[in-house]
């Protein structure tokens, strides 16, 4: 049996949100996020388009820190 056929479709989508499965991205959010008191919030959020982190990704992490998930 599948995660998918024991959970509601909305514990499902929430399980999903918090599951981390892209540790690359985890640790360029975090180089970007130690950046923005030196190089200023443009500059990490050009890293990170640089890096190809999707762009609801950065704007969720540099704008809205408060929305970052754990892990």
């Amino acid at each position: 049996m599948v995660m998918n056929e024991l959970l509601p479709p909305k514990a499902e989508e929430s399980a999903t949100r918090r599951q981390r499965t892209d540790i690359r991205t985890r640790d360029l959010v975090n180089q970007a996020i130690a950046s923005v008191p030196t190089l200023g919030l443009p500059r990490a959020a050009e890293f990170l388009a640089t890096m190809n982190v999707p762009a609801e990704v950065a704007v969720r992490v540099l704008v809205y820190p408060n929305r970052r998930r754990g892990g």
